[in-house]
């Protein structure tokens, strides 16, 4: 089984408002990051929260997957992998990773990488557009341990880093897996309207 997780634990500084509940269309950034996955060939969801958690609970709509909450979510992005990591189930082959900031991935693109990785059992799968990586990636089981025991501050791309013979580039044709909307800017940039939140 491949589990996808998703992380929507952070504190949200740079865009001043929770991005799990940012409006994308008549929905949330988290809520349409499930929809997608929820469409796809993953066996499983984890959402990590940790900052507003209850307030996200009940602002989203999370039935069909497993939350996870990051009381050490302070700590940064790799503390809610880890959390994460630490409740998926031993028949998981491998984790999806992805970000509640990149609400623009398509269910082609994770049925993409979740396929290549059925077909070469390759440990990393990340897609790229024109020469540049992006997400989700893909880790398998073999790569736990070291995303366990990854720096803080590095995390999941320490893990790439160091073991680039591992790692299998899948090229797609959507821009949409270098999308991180990570500003009010970055906001208006990608939806024509200041940034707001769905409550």
């Amino acid at each position: 089984m491949i589990n996808a997780i998703v992380l929507a634990a952070g504190e949200s500084k740079r865009m001043g408002m929770p991005k799990p509940l940012l409006r994308f269309g008549d929905t949330t950034f988290l809520e349409q990051v499930v929809s997608v996955l929820q469409g796809s060939e993953v066996g499983g969801i984890t959402v990590v929260l940790g900052a507003r958690a209850q307030m996200i609970q009940a602002a989203t709509d999370l039935s069909g997957t497993d939350i996870v909450i990051n009381k050490d979510f302070q700590n940064g992005q790799l503390s809610s992998l880890v959390a994460a990591l630490r409740t998926v189930s031993p028949q998981t082959e491998a984790i999806l990773l992805c970000l509640v900031d990149n609400p623009l991935i398509s269910r082609e693109i994770v049925n993409r990488i979740v396929g290549v990785f059925s077909e070469t059992g390759k440990p990393i799968v990340v897609p790229v557009f024109e020469g540049r990586r992006g997400h989700p990636t893909l880790f398998a089981r073999a790569m736990f341990g070291e995303l366990l025991n990854a720096p803080a501050e590095k995390g999941a791309r320490h893990v790439v880093q160091s073991n680039e013979d591992q790692v299998l580039e899948v090229d797609v044709s959507d821009p949409a897996i270098l999308a991180r909307i990570d500003t009010p800017e970055d906001y208006l940039s990608h939806f024509g309207t200041a940034p707001q939140i769905m409550t």
